[in-house]
């Protein structure tokens, strides 16, 4: 028998300690001489396997439910049909609830931050085009409606110059209010006031150019004595100023039509000398020749004169009865008389394009304030 090092008591053997301490148990607890407990106490390493298979789940079980720890499945593979284990991610801390974000929905919907979705493009452009234009007619009415204007924007406004290069005019002397010379800066003008500029009497209209698409059935005139429909008609909300049709279209002839209060702008694009080009989509009773096409191009003689022709062809994935005239010259019905010459009837005459100026995104009926850069374009002709 063995001693302890520190006491010197002789140990005592280990297997007996369990049996012992259960008698000692059971004397403490006042059951001498009873029965034993029914269920003995478990030996090392069979308390925790027992208590997991009590609750019917493990600890390791539950810590795994409660963190989400990645579930099992499986999946066939497209080489074998063996059954591998294929790890199903775990769901992210947003949640793959139904109807979770995905951002590839931000991408196929459209941002939606500040109400955009995708096919309201076309709308915004349009919404965004009529603000410029209510912007631009306020300005415009703003001017209209002070008593007094500075005497360098009243020529400004008159379309000879710029505000700079009218104070060099001033300066110079050149401007006469009521007929006297005014060379003073700032200079006020009323507008019963009379200005003259290099001999010419001026009015301080600020230009207006207005863009129109002309239906069918309205005339190009300011006034109609039989009460028919004008292009006036159409343009009543366009300006605060009296605006003019620049050239004229028949009244079954639809298209682009110039309409402005620039006397030197209206003179300039009427002019055959200045060859503003007009280009006509024509739609005949029936089928153009090729021989007839060419007498087209080369000229035909009406009782103004020959009428030449810039260019002419069929037009693609159209008809032969339907082509596209190029012309500068502005003689009444000029283009209906050119195909009557040769038997021909025109059944729809519309103008696709003026001076540069064509109809895009103007609905028939529909009309638009031109930009600074197409008032350049046109001043630079």
């Amino acid at each position: 028998m063995s001693r302890d090092n520190n006491s010197g008591r002789p140990k005592k053997p280990r297997s007996s300690t369990r049996n012992s301490s259960d008698e000692s148990r059971a004397s403490r607890s006042g059951n001498s001489g009873s029965k034993p407990f029914k269920k003995p106490f478990p030996k090392a390493g069979e308390r925790n396997s027992e208590s997991r298979g009590s609750s019917g789940t493990s600890y390791q079980d539950r810590m795994d439910k409660k963190f989400g720890k990645t579930e099992q499945t499986d999946f066939i593979t497209n080489s074998s049909e063996e059954k591998k284990p294929f790890r199903k991610s775990a769901p992210s801390r947003g949640g793959s609830r139904p109807g979770a974000f995905d951002t590839r929905d931000k991408y196929e919907r459209g941002s939606l931050k500040y109400g955009r979705r995708p096919g309201t493009d076309d709308k915004r452009e349009d919404k965004n085009k009529s603000f410029v234009q209510k912007r631009r007619l306020t300005k415009i009415e703003k001017d209209v409606h002070k008593d007094t204007i500075r005497l360098n924007k009243y020529i400004a406004n008159s379309g000879i110059c710029s505000r700079r290069e009218a104070d060099e005019l001033i300066t110079q002397g050149l401007v006469e209010v009521n007929g006297k010379v005014v060379t003073e800066m700032g200079y006020q003008v009323q507008k019963s006031d009379k200005v003259i500029f290099d001999g010419q009497n001026i009015t301080p209209e600020k230009p207006v150019y207005v863009l129109l698409n002309k239906p069918k059935g309205y005339i190009s005139t300011t006034k109609d004595d039989k009460a028919r429909k004008t292009v006036m008609d159409l343009v009543a909300n366009a300006s605060p100023y009296r605006v003019f049709p620049v050239g004229r279209l028949d009244r079954s002839t639809t298209g682009v039509i110039l309409l402005t209060n620039d006397g030197h702008m209206t003179k300039k694009l009427t002019h055959p000398s200045f060859d503003a080009k007009k280009i006509y989509h024509v739609t005949l009773d029936k089928k153009l020749t090729n021989e007839d096409l060419k007498l087209i191009a080369e000229g035909i003689r009406l009782d103004e004169g020959v009428a030449e022709v810039d260019a002419i062809s069929f037009i693609e994935g159209k008809p032969r009865n339907e082509v596209g005239i190029e012309i500068h010259i502005g003689w009444n019905r000029v283009i209906r008389r050119i195909f009557q010459r040769l038997g021909y009837e025109v059944e729809a005459l519309d103008r696709v394009m003026f001076a540069g100026l064509t109809k895009k995104n103007i609905k028939r009926g529909h009309w638009r304030i031109l930009s600074e850069q197409e008032v350049n374009n046109l001043k630079m002709l």
